[in-house]
């Protein structure tokens, strides 16, 4: 993700320095309103607090959280606010995510104890940005994005009852997060195509104390992602 965002960066230098040249979907920025369709990819996970004296209570050695690959899809609308260079954006989406954390307890002084838990989520995701872009090189444009989203976990087992032979990590299914980004535009003679990579973070706690050897060691969760979105607006 840092090496596309220092791509979209060198590409808003290298429009800078471009020719005059003639313009396509001339009146695209005439239009009060834009529809169209969102694909991409997100790596998920936490910014995760351990209990106090983790090691003392539950005699864990280690606790990571490793990001995995997902997957989104959505559906753009963007409203004028009076110029072209400030908009609302909205773009309800599905998304698919996965985060994986590994535990380290110890059991004698000459072995431990390895676990691995894998949180699913397919989320509907209700993002509202404020979009500011830079005035239209040619064909090119850039932006940044800021703004907050609420997220729904069609997969949350907030209410499912624990098994605690087959512990499970209980998180809440309803999270607001602030989010910010930035992305490239290119104007094709009848649509816009664009490029943005996202940072979102979780504002409250998404975590459910519940009881179990996986759940004790851990204070608070927040979500945070990292989104690459290709776009298409008409």
């Amino acid at each position: 993700m840092k090496w596309t965002m220092v791509l979209l960066v060198m590409c808003s230098f290298s429009a800078i320095g471009q020719k005059e040249k003639p313009q396509n979907y001339r009146r695209f920025d005439e239009k009060l309103l834009h529809f169209g369709f969102m694909l991409g990819a997100n790596t998920s996970s936490f910014t995760l607090f351990q209990t106090p004296n983790a090691y003392e209570k539950y005699k864990l050695k280690s606790l990571t959280v490793k990001s995995s690959a997902g997957g989104q899809v959505g559906i753009v609308t963007t409203l004028k606010l009076g110029t072209p260079v400030v908009r609302l954006r909205f773009i309800p989406t599905l998304s698919f995510q996965e985060r994986v954390l590994n535990y380290t307890f110890e059991e004698s002084d000459t072995s431990d104890f390895y676990n691995e838990e894998r949180i699913n989520s397919t989320n509907l995701d209700f993002p509202l940005m404020f979009q500011f872009r830079t005035l239209r090189v040619n064909n090119f444009a850039s932006y940044v994005l800021i703004g907050a989203q609420y997220s729904a976990d069609l997969q949350s087992q907030e209410d499912a009852t624990q098994d605690f032979n087959d512990p499970f990590i209980k998180i809440r299914q309803s999270d607001w997060q602030g989010q910010i980004g930035a992305g490239i535009e290119f104007f094709a003679p009848y649509f816009k195509f664009g490029m943005e990579v996202k940072y979102s973070h979780g504002f409250t706690n998404s975590y459910i104390p519940d009881n179990t050897f996986v759940g004790n060691p851990i204070e608070k969760t927040y979500n945070r992602v990292w989104w690459f979105s290709i776009i298409f607006e008409g």
